[in-house]
């Protein structure tokens, strides 16, 4: 898997560089007397692959720039939730932030097209074609919202939970109401699947579960055991249904006032944090799906893929319509060929 990120950081700068705009005439060289402040913020709790990167992206750009350049992490929704995020950034008030793969495809709208259904089966393949002609493709997307994809972290291979039943053929969805983010392509499917759906910041879901404003969610099985969704959604049906990653935005404007030397210390604290971060996503869920299944109060249950495939086909056809429906083309084949 390593040799995913083995991109050096001439590669890394050509890329972000290109829509990045050049650094603002006269900015100041970073300071040791004054370091420059970078706020990193990001929804997930800590523990969280997500959580942990964040920290360790952190560490390594301070210790790379000899404390010229202070990265600040707030984490657990403290600065908001993922829309709020994306605002700061493009105003300039936040620098960074890891944020869900729905929310910003409420301003590059292709991006949803990642998570159609069963498109990809592993982590490693969605950061990989996201490294190639597709993440090329989404750069341009982002420039023109005042961002910059500094990374692609994973947020997992998602699943269902829910508190009424187990859920293994697709009609067992029917009646049952679903929190979902706001991502058109994950609200498609489980529309496609019969189930009622409705939108909850990820902060707020544990609570929304608890009180049964909604029956179920999906998540990758990092995000159900670090925000304990089990707790109050004791059936894990481990449906598989869609990919979703975590793309890693920087502020146009804060990386503008970043010179040459401090752009090389992002691109290479990005590289060793990405490794971080989708190591532990794979190797978490590879323990956790040990440890609910060996855990007495969760049931946990594989679904009939074939009829959740079958049942959802119809969501593919309707997405290479939308207005970028060249890219959903150029994306499925890329993907399977």
């Amino acid at each position: 898997m390593k040799e995913i990120f083995r991109m050096n950081r001439r590669t890394f700068l050509q890329g972000v560089g290109a829509i990045g705009a050049t650094a603002l005439v006269g900015a100041p060289a970073v300071s040791r007397a004054a370091p420059q402040k970078l706020m990193f913020a990001h929804e997930q709790p800590p523990g969280n692959p997500r959580s942990l990167a964040a920290d360790k992206f952190a560490e390594l750009v301070n210790a790379k720039s000899g404390g010229a350049i202070e990265v600040i992490v707030a984490g657990s929704g403290q600065l908001g939730g993922d829309a709020a995020m994306l605002t700061s950034l493009r105003t300039g008030t936040l620098s960074i932030s890891a944020n869900s793969q729905g929310a910003t495809s409420a301003i590059v709208p292709e991006l949803a097209a990642l998570g159609l259904p069963f498109l990809f089966t592993r982590s490693d393949d969605g950061v990989r074609v996201l490294s190639g002609k597709i993440g090329e493709l989404l750069k341009p997307k982002f420039d023109a919202m005042g961002l910059v994809p500094i990374g692609w972290w994973d947020n997992g291979i998602r699943h269902i939970t829910n508190s009424k039943r187990s859920i293994r053929m697709p009609d067992d969805l029917r009646g049952l109401k679903f929190r979902t983010p706001p991502d058109p392509a994950t609200i498609d499917i489980f529309q496609a699947l019969g189930a009622a759906t409705v939108q909850i910041p990820f902060p707020e879901l544990y609570v929304a579960l608890q009180q049964k404003v909604v029956d179920g969610q999906e998540n990758p099985l990092t995000n159900i055991a670090a925000s304990k969704l089990y707790e109050v959604n004791p059936f894990i049906s481990l449906s598989a249904h869609k990919w979703e990653c975590t793309p890693v935005l920087m502020s146009k404007l804060a990386w503008n006032r970043l010179d040459a030397k401090s752009r090389d210390i992002v691109a290479e604290a990005m590289v060793e944090a990405t490794a971080l971060q989708i190591g532990a996503s794979n190797e978490s869920n590879q323990k956790l799906e040990k440890n609910f299944r060996a855990n007495a109060q969760i049931t946990v249950n594989d679904v009939d893929v074939e009829a959740f495939r079958k049942q959802t086909a119809s969501v593919f056809d309707a997405w290479e319509k939308k207005p970028f429906g060249a890219f959903v083309k150029e994306l499925r084949k890329t993907v399977l060929g």
